[in-house]
């Protein structure tokens, strides 16, 4: 399985809005055609976190061919008056936004 975790800017009192909207897309389709098994979404002094597992090692290339998908398109455009850019100055896609993982650990 491979993980996610985007870093970004969300004032607190959106994320019932913001957890409404991927309800609705997790409910469709689209996680299965990106690989998406499980989504979570975290808020800490005006942060936002969000984490995805993927199937297999890199969910990346399935991620890739979604974003042509109007659904994808839609809620990124749905997304956008709750969710800033944690450094607006560096910030051009989510991959911008991407924290590197540095340690991990499964039990076995």
């Amino acid at each position: 399985m491979h993980s996610t975790l985007i870093v970004a800017r969300m004032e607190p009192q959106s994320a019932q809005e913001v957890a409404r909207l991927f309800r609705e897309f997790d409910a469709t389709e689209m996680p299965d055609r990106m690989g998406t098994r499980r989504r979570q979404l975290f808020s800490y002094q005006g942060l936002y976190f969000h984490v995805q597992d993927f199937d297999g090692e890199d969910g990346g290339e399935r991620i890739e061919e979604a974003k042509t998908d109007p659904r994808f398109v839609g809620i990124s455009a749905d997304l956008k008056p709750f969710i800033a850019p944690y450094d607006p100055e560096t910030w051009r896609s989510p991959a911008d936004a991407m924290a590197e993982r540095f340690y991990h650990w499964t039990a076995l």
